[in-house]
């Protein structure tokens, strides 16, 4: 990542580190039972949660997996997410760019990252990594949001998602990271897309508390025309948005 970006996704993280344990959507159940249902993981196994956020992933892992390295970019939030972890003793916690591991190769049964690489600027150094610290046969298990396939959506989209939150890079279309994964000699053994609708006001007041901000991104919204609103479905009460809709693709490939 570069310099600006790095400290741009700390400073958001920091401000923002206890809403993100506390966030409804990343505490989310179904995604946590998906990510053990797909791994499968074993007491032998070391495994590394990358831009773990609250630790959601990391905790679950934690259940089944002898050994969890949870790693993130901000150090705050990583402090505080130890804090609330401290109970798990199988979690080691480092501070660590996506994009620049320190760790060995082949070091990992399986890497996971979830709801995350949309904040990276370099995915493909991401998922370069990622291939790298695995071990042969190891696993690696995504989920994050999507932009859709039309260009006018995934322009629609990732725009509010970057006025919503600074440290959005770009949330990247399923073929683009289909190539990635593919690229990297990675294969895909399962994907699915579901949608995901989203607390409009938690959504917004987990990284925006300027008035001014919060209003820039409401009227975007509500200026979104027939075919982006019926796509996101946005579901307004007056003047204001109750939710919205998104895409979330999961998908597990192996090396």
């Amino acid at each position: 990542m570069s310099d600006e970006q790095k400290n741009q996704v700390r400073q958001t993280f920091s401000k923002s580190k206890e809403s993100y344990v506390t966030s409804s959507t990343h505490s989310n159940r179904s995604d946590l039972d998906q990510i053990t249902e797909w791994l499968q993981p074993q007491q032998t196994w070391t495994v590394l949660d990358i831009a773990t956020g609250g630790g959601h992933v990391a905790k679950e892992l934690s259940r089944s997996a002898g050994t969890v390295f949870a790693t993130d970019l901000t150090k705050d939030m990583l402090q505080n997410t130890a804090d609330h972890l401290k109970q798990n003793m199988n979690i080691h916690y480092v501070v660590a760019d996506a994009e620049d591991l320190p760790f060995l190769d082949n070091q990992f049964d399986a890497v996971t990252c979830r709801i995350a690489p949309h904040h990276f600027p370099h995915p493909d150094q991401f998922i370069s990594e990622v291939a790298r610290v695995l071990k042969n046969d190891g696993l690696f298990l995504m989920i994050d949001n999507v932009a859709p396939a039309d260009d006018g959506l995934d322009q629609f989209y990732n725009t509010f998602e970057k006025m919503r939150d600074p440290s959005h890079a770009r949330a990247l279309k399923i073929s683009e990271w289909e190539h990635l994964i593919r690229h990297h000699d990675l294969t895909i053994t399962k994907q699915t897309v579901r949608r995901k609708t989203l607390p409009y006001a938690d959504w917004l007041t987990r990284t925006v508390s300027n008035p001014l901000t919060q209003n820039a991104v409401k009227e975007f919204l509500l200026r979104a025309n027939e075919k982006e609103e019926h796509y996101f479905s946005i579901i307004k009460k007056g003047d204001t948005i109750e939710t919205f809709t998104i895409d979330e693709w999961v998908v597990l490939a192996k090396k």
